[in-house]
């Protein structure tokens, strides 16, 4: 009989469930080593006319190690052989991954497919948290300082200069009223050009839309690398005849 591996991988879940359930509540009933002694007790008078008689006492016997060792077997086997034939199927399965159309990878392994979907998410983050330029600067790549720059801005220099003004001149009774104050005097102009490592948000954009093309490109290769039929695999039976289990 053949499944498709996706399949495999949903059944898989539940036999490990059952198995591990299985294995944990044989695990309790080792603890109760009670369970595997009973007892055949009855009583027999000395006289057999004439002697008392009393109730046989007997402790039934509730488990037995052979029964505990098939059970859990029987679980751990069927256990064995889905993981074996999802293995088995995972070393079969592979799609190509294209975007658009394109292909960009051929035939990547399913599980590398997984690996990559799960590691995408992570990327896509990554990349929502890129700065971007102001945009309220006008930008030009410098392939010299392999950074953005943006238009050169001039602003003035000023410098106050301290000036005197004679409110009333000096006469033989007086001296001179002068008012002192400051006066802003350019002195030269300021150049400044922004730098930028920034991306520009087209750029962020752009990346991030091709992120989002290629999760959903590798999901689709994870999903058609999962249609490929797995054949059964029985590895549980000769593990357990080695071991000589029961």
């Amino acid at each position: 009989m053949t499944l498709r591996l996706n399949q495999v991988i949903a059944l898989e879940k539940g036999v490990k469930t059952t198995a591990e359930s299985g294995l944990t509540q044989a695990y309790h009933q080792l603890e109760k080593v009670q369970l595997f002694h009973g007892q055949e007790r009855s009583y027999r008078p000395k006289d057999d006319d004439d002697g008392d008689q009393y109730p046989a006492e007997p402790v039934k016997l509730q488990l037995r190690v052979p029964d505990v060792l098939t059970d859990t077997a029987e679980q751990l086997t069927r256990l064995f052989d889905v993981t074996a034939t999802k293995d088995a199927g995972n070393q079969l399965a592979a799609a190509d991954i294209e975007v658009d159309g394109v292909t960009i990878v051929s035939a990547v392994p399913v599980t590398t497919l997984l690996a990559l979907e799960k590691k995408l998410v992570d990327l896509a983050t990554f990349v929502s948290k890129l700065p971007v330029t102001d945009q309220a600067e006008n930008w030009t790549w410098d392939a010299d300082s392999l950074c953005w720059k943006a238009d050169t801005a001039q602003t003035i220099k000023t410098k106050k200069i301290p000036r005197n003004h004679v409110k009333a001149p000096a006469t033989d009774k007086h001296p001179a009223q002068v008012e002192v104050f400051t006066e802003d005097v350019l002195i030269g102009t300021w150049s400044t050009t922004k730098l930028s490592g920034a991306v520009s948000a087209a750029q962020k954009r752009s990346l991030l839309e091709r992120v989002k093309k290629l999760q959903q490109a590798v999901k689709v290769a994870r999903e058609k690398a999962n249609m490929t039929e797995a054949a059964d695999v029985h590895i549980g039976a000769q593990i357990f005849n080695y071991l000589q289990w029961t």
